[in-house]
Formats: C-alpha cells, sequence, structure tokens
C-alpha cells in the first residue's frame, strides 16, 4: 500500500457506524458482567454442594460403623440368647430323664 492510498483512506467513521459499534462495546460488558456474576454465582454453588457432600459422606460413614456395630452386638446377643436356650434345654430334659 502505498503512502497515497494511506492518505485517501477516510479520516471520519460515519456516525452510525460509531453508533452501532459503541452499542456493541457496551453489549458486550454487559454479557461479560453476566457472565462473571454468574460464574461467582455457579463457584459459590459448588463451594456449599462440596460441603454439603463432605458432611453426607461422613454422616453415611458414621452410619455405616453404627450399622456395623449394631450387627455385631445383634450377633452376640443372639448367641447368647441361643446359649441361654440350650442351657433351658438342658434343664428342661434333665427332670424328664430322672
Amino acid at each position: 500500500m502505498s503512502l497515497r492510498e494511506v492518505q485517501e483512506v477516510p479520516t471520519q467513521v460515519p456516525v452510525d457506524d460509531f453508533q452501532a459499534l459503541e452499542d456493541k462495546v457496551y453489549r458486550t460488558i454487559e454479557l461479560y458482567k453476566s457472565a462473571r456474576e454468574a460464574r461467582l454465582i455457579a463457584e459459590r454453588d459448588v463451594k456449599r454442594l462440596r460441603e454439603q457432600l463432605e458432611e453426607r459422606e461422613e454422616e453415611v460413614e458414621s452410619l455405616r460403623r453404627e450399622t456395623l456395630g449394631l450387627r455385631k452386638e445383634r450377633e452376640d446377643i443372639r448367641a447368647r440368647v441361643e446359649k441361654m436356650v440350650a442351657q433351658i434345654d438342658r434343664m428342661a430334659e434333665e427332670p424328664a430323664a430322672s
């Protein structure tokens, strides 16, 4: 491009073109602000949900341990009851054998 061609480029941008560009810039700014706000809200939600998930995982682990403890206790009680029933059965058989 020669120097002469550069000088022939109009130095003024039509007002309508400038206004359209300005409108686009402002819309872009508003879209950016909205997107940034949405991102912040999403990040806050993610943080809250992660905290809730951690709490639920701790609760599940606690319930799992409690369940295991209750199962063991149930088995212990079952064994003790079976032992008592066996003793009662032996006692019941003794007088009959006499």
